[in-house]
């Protein structure tokens, strides 16, 4: 499976997708907001045969649907040092080196590396009594909202850079202008005019998992500012909605196809780091002894071949008829493979992607009766790990 980003509409805004081909949807011109599925594929050889359902009708998805979606400039990583070892900082500071035009965005990665780590130690020590997170000025007890609080963590890292212009996270209602917004706190903060970056990001994906130990994860996707975005109609007739924070939001729902940049943090047995800058994937592992992240899988590719799926199956009963067909198929070894598929599901989105990129696979969270938009948000969840997932040799489709 070669090509894994496929997303819709800016006017999607940031509602909830279940199971609909918004590759097919833009190759047609057609905007269809339909239920849909996120599938990360790691075969390209013989992938699974996934037919999906849709209220217009039944659509196969092929590879070649989804090639056309693939970003063709890519920065250059010829002389990027990619042993073992290297540290993140080094790393960044090559890319920027050979490619002065992304020098603002390393400088956001920046930003990502310290949010990580500030993120790993907090959650380490969230259990313990009256845990102390890094003279924050506060402490993440069992009952604390651990999602906000690493929320406002991010922002911050961010902001501080004076490189982003716009930001929109899932923990917060409306995107954040940092350049013209009247915050005291950013009065002292000297911005780049450039305004050149869109962040979008969830904040802890599988939040709900920390008291248990389950693992979890930060997913973030770097999209270029777009001065001419489109308002929403829509969006300027509520009194609530100023011409500037129209503005804000449009800049934000971009497609997917966008995207310049994706990463993800898993804290688990290690804390990871994954990144794509458009020009393959690399993956880094906290070094706590040097407290930095160091470079120990670059240009990671999918497994060509495997016999895992991972979905929720607990709701198999509320899922449409070919969709439950279809992992059952997989499961006695019909699909096009030939294998018979076992199942691995942790119930953290990036965790679960995390080892279908490693092992290769099937990874799906389909729309059920009980949830018709599905449970993936497509801006800050799907969207990015989709482009990581296509940079590693996948294919992915909503």
């Amino acid at each position: 499976a070669r090509s894994d980003i496929s997303f819709p509409s800016s006017r999607a805004k940031t509602k909830k997708m279940g199971l609909s081909i918004l590759a097919f949807a833009f190759l047609l011109a057609v905007e269809w907001c339909s239920p849909s599925v996120v599938v990360a594929f790691s075969t390209m050889k013989n992938p699974p045969s996934f037919t999906t359902y849709m209220k217009r009708g039944t659509v196969t998805t092929t590879s070649s649907m989804l090639h056309s979606l693939v970003k063709t400039k890519a920065p250059v990583f010829d002389e990027v040092c990619e042993t073992t070892g290297v540290t993140l900082t080094r790393f960044m500071s090559e890319v920027s080196l050979l490619n002065p035009e992304l020098k603002e965005l390393t400088t956001l990665f920046g930003a990502i590396d310290t949010a990580c780590k500030a993120t790993s130690n907090i959650l380490k020590r969230s259990q313990l009594p009256s845990s102390q997170t890094l003279e924050y000025g506060g402490s993440v007890n069992p009952g604390d909202d651990a999602k906000t609080f690493i929320n406002d963590i991010l922002k911050r890292a961010l902001r501080f850079t004076g490189k982003l212009g716009v930001l929109a996270s899932q923990g917060d209602d409306m995107p954040i202008d940092f350049v013209y917004n009247e915050d005291e706190d950013d009065t002292d903060i000297l911005f780049d005019e450039s305004e050149k970056y869109v962040v979008v990001f969830d904040p802890l994906d599988g939040s709900s998992n920390v008291e248990s130990g389950i693992p979890c994860g930060i997913v973030v996707g770097f999209y270029e500012h777009d001065a001419a975005c489109a308002i929403a109609e829509d969006c300027l007739d509520d009194d609530e909605c100023t011409q500037m924070e129209a503005q804000c939001l449009a800049n934000t729902l971009q497609p997917g196809t966008n995207l310049v940049a994706a990463a993800y943090c898993l804290f688990s047995s290690s804390t990871f780091l994954t990144l794509t800058l458009g020009n393959g994937v690399y993956i880094f592992t906290l070094d706590e002894q040097i407290g930095e992240f160091v470079l120990s899988k670059p240009q990671v590719q999918i497994p060509e071949s495997s016999n895992i799926c991972s979905f929720n199956e607990a709701r198999i009963k509320k899922w449409d008829e070919p969709m439950r067909k279809t992992l059952l198929s997989w499961r006695e070894g019909k699909g096009r493979s030939g294998k018979k598929f076992t199942s691995r599901y942790v119930g953290s989105m990036v965790a679960d992607i995390h080892r279908t990129l490693l092992y290769g696979g099937v990874f799906g969270s389909p729309a059920d009766t009980e949830r018709p938009d599905g449970k993936m948000h497509l801006l800050y969840e799907a969207a990015p790990m989709s482009y990581i997932i296509e940079q590693a040799g996948g294919l992915s489709t909503t």
